[in-house]
């Protein structure tokens, strides 16, 4: 899978939706300035479901350090040209909205990957969580050939169970403290589709063009 990079996915929205587009790119560097406006509108938004390092953990130096933005953006680049990861940058009607990503991918006989996301406050509820995710689950198990996504979510968050049951993942059980999250390991629910299931429904982005979108959960 090496070499698929960069990745850019878009499309276009019909007339009555709320956004005109949605763009799924690299970030780039001189998303800087906006990167760190974002991020920092943002911190408390995310604090309840973004992972951090366990304190007095012995590995937690291995972890990779970013201390900047330009070598942030390096590294996420490195890890899609070697075939990591697919980190993406969530761009609406021109304007950075979040980041999606792919990884803990498995080649050989699982080809399989995990996908996490978040979408800043000032735009949620307007259905790009689901519309973000379905594009890159697309071409994961499309173009990109893997098999199967799983995406864990936290049972208390609400938003992100209503983005995988329109989108038609099924539940596939509680992982126990699979994430430290906000000061302890945290319990996530498993969802899971693979490419017979997915590509079975027909490509994802005909299912939005028209407003409202036709979701799996409403089929």
């Amino acid at each position: 899978m090496a070499g698929r990079w960069p990745v850019v996915l878009r499309h276009d929205l019909p007339p009555g939706a709320p956004m005109a587009s949605i763009v799924l790119r690299p970030l780039r560097r001189r998303d800087a300035a906006e990167w760190d406006r974002l991020r920092g509108a943002n911190i408390a938004w995310l604090a309840p479901w973004e992972p951090m390092r366990p304190p007095g953990n012995a590995n937690a130096g291995r972890w990779p350090c970013a201390p900047t933005f330009g070598r942030y953006v390096a590294r996420l680049n490195r890890q899609g040209r070697a075939g990591e990861g697919v980190p993406l940058a969530m761009e609406v009607d021109g304007a950075l909205a979040g980041q999606i990503m792919v990884g803990s991918l498995e080649y050989g006989s699982q080809l399989s990957g995990v996908i996490g996301y978040w979408v800043s406050q000032e735009v949620a509820g307007r259905g790009i969580a689901p519309l973000a995710t379905g594009m890159l689950i697309d071409f994961l198990l499309g173009e990109y050939g893997l098999h199967r996504i799983e995406i864990c979510i936290r049972p208390e968050n609400a938003a992100s169970l209503r983005v995988v049951a329109k989108l038609g993942l099924r539940s596939e059980g509680i992982r126990p403290r699979l994430v430290f999250i906000a000061g302890q390991w945290r319990d996530h629910i498993v969802f899971a589709i693979d490419s017979e299931e997915w590509l079975a429904r027909g490509p994802f982005g005909p299912r939005w063009d028209a407003w409202p979108p036709r979701y799996a959960d409403a089929e």
